[in-house]
C-alpha cells in the first residue's frame, strides 16, 4: 500500500505533507495515517516545530466524498470518531504547528487547517465549509473550531451557506494569518516554524496547552490552569537558563529541557 501522508524533517523542522494526487481527498487510509504522523511528530524530542502541507497546488479539498456516499447511519456513527480523533492528534501535537495552504482547503482540509496554530495561504487560496451543499455538515471539527477562531456569527455565514473565501477575505475575518504569493507559501511556513524551532520546547508545550484548555473552561479555571504550567515550568532548565541569560545580558540557549 501506498503511503499517503509522509514526514520530511530539516533541522529540527518537520513537515506533514499530504500526497494523495489530484486532491488529497481525505480517504480513510489518508485518516489513519494522518492521525499517526501527528502522534510520531509529537513523540519526536529531535522535532521542534511542525508544518502542514499538501503540495504546491492543493492543501487539501475534503475528505472523499466517495468514500461516504453509500454509508449509512451507524455507519457512519463508527466512522466519524476515527475521522475526528485524526484532525484532534494533530491539534493536540504539542509544539507550535503551521499550516502551509495552497489551492483548495475545503471541508475537512479547512479542518484540518483549524487544528494548526497558525495558517499561512498563498494569494490564490480558497477556503471554506461547503459540507451543508451536500445535506450535511462539517464532522470533523468544523462546527467547534472555526467559531472559537472567528466567532460563532461568521462561522455560521460559512457553514450555513457552504460558500469558499478567498484569501483575502480569510485574512480579514481572522481565519488565517498571513497571504503570500502562492509561490511562497512553503518557504513562509517554514520560516515561521524555525523562529519557534530553537525556542524553548516545554514552555512552548506548556503555552500552547494552556491556551487550548484554558478556551474550554470558565476564567478562573483558565487561571489556575496557567498558574500550574507557569509554575511547574520553574523546575525547567530552559527556565533556568533564561532567566539567567536576562540577568546576563546574554542569548539564552534553550535544550528543550
Amino acid at each position: 500500500m501506498t503511503e499517503l501522508v509522509h514526514v520530511e524533517t530539516t533541522g529540527a523542522v518537520a513537515t506533514i505533507r499530504l500526497d494523495r494526487p489530484k486532491m488529497n481527498a481525505l480517504n480513510g487510509q489518508m485518516q489513519e495515517e494522518l492521525g499517526a504522523r501527528a502522534r510520531e511528530v509529537d513523540a519526536d524530542p529531535a522535532v521542534r516545530a511542525v508544518v502542514v502541507y499538501g503540495g504546491e497546488r492543493v492543501f487539501a479539498a475534503g475528505v472523499d466524498i466517495k468514500e461516504m456516499a453509500d454509508m449509512t447511519y451507524a455507519d457512519m456513527s463508527a466512522h466519524s470518531a476515527g475521522l475526528q480523533e485524526c484532525f484532534t492528534a494533530v491539534a493536540r501535537i504539542g509544539k507550535p504547528v503551521v499550516a502551509a495552504i495552497t489551492g483548495y482547503a475545503l471541508g475537512g482540509g479547512c479542518e484540518l487547517a483549524l487544528c494548526a496554530d497558525f495558517r499561512i495561504t498563498g494569494e490564490g487560496a480558497k477556503l471554506g465549509q461547503p459540507e451543508i451543499s451536500l445535506g450535511i455538515i462539517p464532522g470533523a471539527g468544523g462546527t467547534q473550531r472555526l467559531p472559537r477562531l472567528i466567532g460563532p456569527s461568521r462561522a455560521k455565514d460559512l457553514i450555513y451557506t457552504g460558500r469558499h473565501v478567498d484569501a483575502a477575505e480569510a485574512l480579514a475575518i481572522g481565519l488565517v494569518d498571513k497571504v503570500v504569493p502562492d509561490t511562497d507559501v512553503y518557504t513562509e511556513a517554514v520560516a515561521l516554524a524555525e523562529r519557534f524551532a530553537g525556542g524553548p520546547a516545554v514552555a512552548l508545550r506548556a503555552a500552547k496547552l494552556a491556551v487550548d484548555h484554558g478556551l474550554e473552561v470558565d476564567l478562573a479555571t483558565g487561571l489556575e490552569i496557567e498558574r500550574l504550567h507557569f509554575s511547574g515550568l520553574f523546575a525547567t532548565d530552559d527556565a533556568r537558563a533564561g532567566l539567567r541569560a536576562f540577568t546576563a545580558k546574554e542569548k539564552p540557549e534553550f535544550t528543550g529541557r
